[in-house]
């Protein structure tokens, strides 16, 4: 059978693994140990249910937080703050450089430059309109 591209608009975790596979053993044989780890931080109720949190995966000597979400009941009470601290602490125990993310025009940008975040890039019309900052902070 030839090699041929097929379009796919729903991918299974295998055809990801198989995607990544290539890349992942280029990267170990030509690159520094990635030093991969990640960090999920849950936010619970009182009935021990996860109800938001924080959750990120790191390599190469930096964590990348994937998603931050605190429900509306709960924001402005400190716990977006509380679980950034402690992904940076967590960062901070891994020896890790620094964090970085991105955020929507919408969503957390003033919340991550009050934490010390520096925008170093950005997507103008992401979405049309608004746009799509990358932010960074190096740990101490």
């Amino acid at each position: 059978m030839r090699t041929k591209i097929v379009r796919s608009s729903n991918p299974s975790p295998e055809d990801r693994a198989a995607i990544s596979a290539p890349l992942s053993e280029f990267n170990l044989q030509n690159g520094p140990p990635p030093n991969f780890w990640n960090i999920a931080l849950l936010l619970q109720n009182a009935e021990g249910s996860t109800i938001g949190g924080l959750w990120g995966r790191a390599a190469y000597d930096w964590l990348f937080i994937e998603a931050v979400a605190v429900p509306a009941s709960l924001r402005r009470m400190g716990w977006g703050r509380a679980l950034m601290l402690q992904a940076e602490q967590t960062a901070i125990e891994h020896s890790s450089i620094g964090i970085w993310l991105n955020t929507l025009a919408f969503q957390g940008l003033p919340f991550y430059e009050k934490l010390g975040y520096q925008r170093f890039g950005q997507i103008d019309d992401q979405p049309r309109g608004g746009t799509h900052y990358f932010l960074q902070k190096r740990l101490s």
